[in-house]
Order: structure tokens, then sequence, then C-alpha cells
């Protein structure tokens, strides 16, 4: 079996250390970093739906504050706003690099694209089923969330597989600061160094990652439709 993995890729053995270690960094950001921004990005997503004009808890202010902060962060390349952010993840994290210092980036860099998708699920959401639930005395938070989560939960899985894909393309952009991850270990050794073989295993290993990831979000889509 060496044999055989050493044929297939002669520098694995070799970089395997190395290797484990970019992927423990990289699921390390996926948990902490990928976790928060999804709170997070129901949170604003949600509170982006329900402040604007005609909506359950209707605020003006809040929701331009929210939409333009939003446009704003879209707007800014992640490369550039990784180092935008490099005071403030110092400030919050005691550091502005390495794998610590890229979770403010990654979760700022996130947040905006996966609550403008939030709001748009929630938006499409039957407003039948809204006024039903005025009309049976909810509060709005029972509204928010007994009808716009609950019935909202397999367009909400789509957009978090489309988020997710897009947040393992960040994480290797986020080892421009040193954070790490198999992305930079592809840079390093694949590009730099020029073993390609190890830039094979990365892909595999992507894969294999966002494949398991759509697999258990399709699943989910399937039970909870009707």
């Amino acid at each position: 079996m060496n044999d055989l993995i050493s044929l297939i890729m002669p520098n694995f053995q070799r970089l395997s250390g190395e290797f484990y270690e970019s992927l423990y960094q990289t699921l390390i950001m996926i948990l902490v970093s990928g976790t928060i921004a999804w709170v997070l990005g129901i949170v604003i997503g949600v509170t982006l739906e329900v402040t604007r004009r005609d909506g359950i808890l209707e605020n003006k202010y809040v929701f331009v504050f929210f939409d333009r902060a939003i446009d704003i962060l879209r707007a800014i390349p992640f490369i550039i706003l990784m180092v935008l952010l490099i005071p403030v993840s110092r400030f919050l994290v005691g550091t502005g690099s390495g794998l610590y210092g890229s979770f403010v980036a990654l979760i700022v860099g996130t947040v905006p694209f996966f609550s403008r998708q939030i709001e748009s699920v929630l938006s499409h959401l039957d407003k039948g089923l809204i006024e039903a639930s005025k009309s049976m005395g909810f509060s709005p938070f029972e509204i928010i969330f007994s009808v716009y989560l609950k019935e909202s939960i397999p367009g909400i899985t789509r957009v978090t597989m489309i988020t997710f894909v897009s947040f393992i393309g960040i994480t290797a952009i986020a080892g421009a600061i040193g954070a790490g991850g198999i992305g930079d270990f592809a840079i390093r050794y694949g590009y730099q160094m020029g073993y390609r073989d190890m830039i094979w295993l990365v892909v595999a290993v992507i894969l294999i990652v966002i494949s398991l990831f759509q697999a258990t979000g399709k699943y989910i889509i399937k039970k909870t439709t009707h």
C-alpha cells in the first residue's frame, strides 16, 4: 500500500505531516469562522427582511444601515478586506495574522454574501403564511421562528451549500496572511515548489469535503420540502 501511495504521490510521505496540519487548519476555519458567519448571516438576513418596508418589524433606519453595510463590504475584494481588518483582528483575537488572525476576515468576508442570500430566500416566502400568522395573534418573534425560518429550511440549506463552496475558496486566500490551510499548502508545494501530486491531493480532498457537505444538504432539503 505504501509503495502504491509513493508511486502515485511521491512527495506525500515527506510532506504528510504538513498536509495533515493544513487540513486541520482548514477544518478549524470551517468550524469556527464558518459557524459564526452562518449564524450572523441568518440573523442579518432575517433583520433585512423583517425591517424592510411593510415588514413585520418595519424600521427604515435599521434596514438602510445593514443594506448599505452589506453593499459596501461585498464591493471590497477579499484580499484587501483582510488587510483592512488586521487592526480589528488584533483587537479582537490578539493577532492580525496566522490561523486565529484569519477568523475575523473570513467572517466579515462571508457574512455579507450569505445574509443577502438569506434575505432573498425569506423574501420569496408565501406572504399568505405571514398574514395568517398575524391573524392568529403570533408575535413578530414567533413569526420569525415558526414561519420565516421553519418554512424556509430548504432554501436556507440550499444557499448554505452555495456559500460553503465560496467559503472554501476564500480560506485559500486567507493563506496570504499566514492562516495556513490546504489552499495555502497547494500554493506553496503544488505551485511554488512544482509538486503536482500535492495539487491533485488537495483537489481530491476539497472535492470529497464539498461532495459530503452537498450530499448532507440535499438530504436535508429532501426531508424538509413539503
